[in-house]
């Protein structure tokens, strides 16, 4: 028998907010909506200190992420949100323009990963250390492709020449859902960084019931996987020569 509840409208503005930030907007979080949990990782450079000798300073005053948890609502589960919806609609077709793609091009070139486009998979087979992609055009944008590139390429990181994480683990194993999840937030972040458009992967429903478990598992492991995300972006910034502005602040 169907229950009378209140139906959770579908979520697909991509407009989060906490309940006090949409009422600095001038919307209202309706009464009985849930809020989701997400945490927010900033970078923060430690202030200079007397206790750091010459030679670790500049080590101890490296851009650091500091993770916190906030409560959040989507615009959809506001009244009068729609002046902000607008807004980052507005935002949202800055995206993806033919100058950040060629950017995005670069980026790759310059890290020199081996890729071998064809066929209709994308995987990283650290055996052979290569990726392979389908080709640009197989792909609904160019921002798609980029994405998916990025999610490959983070996986190659955990190559032990670089960064060493564990890619032994075969489908349906913690240590692979684990992998994946950090293939997958990297490549968010990279795609956040470069300015495009991040697209969900086809085959995550598969991935779900492996994250969770992960997740419900060790009450830390979003913490460790999301760490070793950002230090394969990291990795990848220095090999593509890119600078982030918490580099530029930490130089400054």
């Amino acid at each position: 028998m169907a229950g009378h509840g209140r139906h959770r409208p579908r979520l697909t503005s991509g407009t989060w907010a906490t309940y006090r930030a949409w009422q600095r907007h001038g919307a209202q979080v309706r009464r009985g909506e849930k809020a989701t949990q997400v945490i927010l990782w900033k970078p923060v450079t430690p202030k200079p200190s007397d206790d750091n000798d010459d030679t670790g300073g500049d080590r101890a005053r490296r851009p650091r992420l500091l993770a916190r948890a906030y409560a959040v609502f989507a615009a959809e589960q506001c009244d009068g949100a729609e002046e902000v919806i607008a807004r980052r609609a507005h935002h949202l077709a800055e995206r993806d323009t033919p100058e950040r793609i060629g950017a995005a091009e670069d980026y790759f070139a310059a890290i020199a990963a081996t890729v071998i486009e064809g066929g209709n998979r994308a995987c990283y087979q650290p055996a052979t250390d290569t990726i392979h992609l389908p080709a640009l055009d197989a792909f609904d944008t160019a921002a798609h492709y980029y994405g998916t590139r990025a999610h490959e390429t983070v996986h190659w990181t955990g190559h032990y020449s670089r960064l060493a994480r564990d890619l032994t683990g075969r489908f349906g194993t913690d240590s692979y859902a684990a992998e994946e999840l950090v293939a997958e937030l990297g490549a968010a972040m990279w795609c956040a960084q470069a300015g495009l458009s991040a697209v969900t992967r086809t085959d995550h429903a598969a991935y779900l019931a492996g994250w969770l478990r992960v997740l419900r598992t060790d009450a830390r492991a979003l913490i460790t996987v999301a760490s070793r995300a950002q230090a394969a972006v990291d990795h990848l910034n220095t090999l593509a020569g890119h600078h982030t502005s918490a580099d530029d602040e930490a130089a400054a």
